[in-house]
C-alpha cells in the first residue's frame, strides 16, 4: 500500500503548476478588465491606447480586438471599427459578437443588405444568440420600409401600402428600439 506521504509534495507540486498557469490568465483578465474600466468611465483615448499595448504583443487575441473595436465604435471611428470586426470575422468566423457588431455599424451607415448578411453569419455561428436575432428582425423591418417607400414612389395610389409603411415607421419612432441594434 501506498503511502499517502510521498503523494502530498507531488499534489502540491500540482498546485503550483496550476497557479503558475493561471497566473497569466488573471494577468489578462485584469488587461480586458482595465481596458473595459477606462471604456465604461469615458477614458476612450486612454482605453484605446491601453489595447493597443496589449495587441503589440498579442496581436490575434480575439478578445482583446473585439475591445478596441468597440473603442473605435465609441469614438465615433465607424471605419475603423468596421475594419477591426471584418477582420476579426475572417480570423474567427466561429464567433458570433463581431459579425454582430459589424452589422450594428453597417446599419448605421443604412447599409442594410451588408448589415443582413453579417447577422445571418452570427447566427450561423451561434443559432442562440438572441441579440443577432432581434437585430436581423430590426433590419428585415428597415428593408421592408424601404421597399414599402419604394412602392409608393412607384404607385402613390396604392393605399394598400400606407398602413404597412406607417405601422414600421411606427416601429422606428424615437420611443422605439433603433435600427443599429444592439451591440454585444
Amino acid at each position: 500500500m501506498a503511502s499517502i506521504r510521498p503523494l502530498l509534495p507531488r499534489k502540491l507540486r500540482l498546485l503550483a503548476l496550476v497557479a503558475a498557469l493561471a497566473a497569466p490568465a488573471l494577468a489578462l483578465a485584469d488587461e480586458y478588465g482595465d481596458v473595459n474600466q477606462l471604456l465604461r468611465q469615458g477614458k476612450q483615448a486612454e482605453a484605446l491606447s491601453r489595447a493597443d499595448q496589449f495587441l503589440a504583443g498579442k496581436p490575434r487575441d480575439p478578445q482583446m480586438r473585439f475591445l478596441k473595436g468597440v473603442i473605435l465604435t465609441e469614438q465615433g471611428k465607424s471605419d475603423d471599427a468596421v475594419a477591426t470586426f471584418r477582420k476579426l470575422t475572417e480570423d474567427y468566423p466561429e464567433l458570433p459578437e463581431p459579425y454582430n457588431n459589424l452589422a450594428v455599424l453597417y446599419a448605421g451607415q443604412s447599409q442594410f443588405d451588408k448589415a443582413r448578411a453579417a447577422l445571418e453569419m452570427a447566427i450561423r455561428a451561434n443559432p442562440g444568440y438572441a441579440t443577432a436575432h432581434e437585430n436581423l428582425g430590426d433590419v428585415y423591418a428597415k428593408l421592408a420600409s424601404q421597399a414599402y417607400a419604394r412602392a409608393l414612389q412607384l404607385d402613390p395610389g396604392n393605399t394598400g401600402v400606407q398602413p404597412k409603411l406607417a405601422l414600421i415607421r411606427n416601429l422606428f419612432a424615437p420611443a422605439a428600439t433603433s435600427a443599429t441594434g444592439s451591440a454585444r
